[in-house]
């Protein structure tokens, strides 16, 4: 385990519902190249905080390392809705470019 894996997890146990620290354990497990401890992660903050909108880029991208394209579209697709639903022209404008990057769907703001 890495020393800020390690770091991160010692903050999780101590706020174990903390968006941030959620999100970061999740990045943390992803940049170790454990795929499947950063998805648990990503799904759990997803269950915990819906509408953390910087959530659904990397739930998709990871989707996407994994070789499961539906899952990604749907990410995209929710975190589109969120990014709208929050008036957050950016993250709706990330979201929407990786989502045509695996499909010709084109939405409208």
């Amino acid at each position: 385990m890495s020393q800020r894996l390690q770091i991160l997890q010692e903050m999780l146990a101590k706020s174990p519902d903390d968006s941030f620290t959620l999100f970061a354990v999740a990045k943390e497990y992803e940049g170790l190249g454990q795929a499947d401890q950063a998805l648990a992660f990503y799904l759990k903050l997803r269950d915990l905080d819906p509408d953390y909108v910087g959530l659904y880029y990397h739930l998709g991208k990871l989707y996407e390392k994994m070789a499961q394209p539906d899952p990604a579209l749907q990410a995209y697709r929710t975190g589109m809705e969120v990014a709208k639903k929050q008036g957050d022209n950016h993250a709706w404008s990330e979201l929407n470019g990786a989502k045509l990057e695996l499909t010709d769907e084109d939405d409208d703001f």
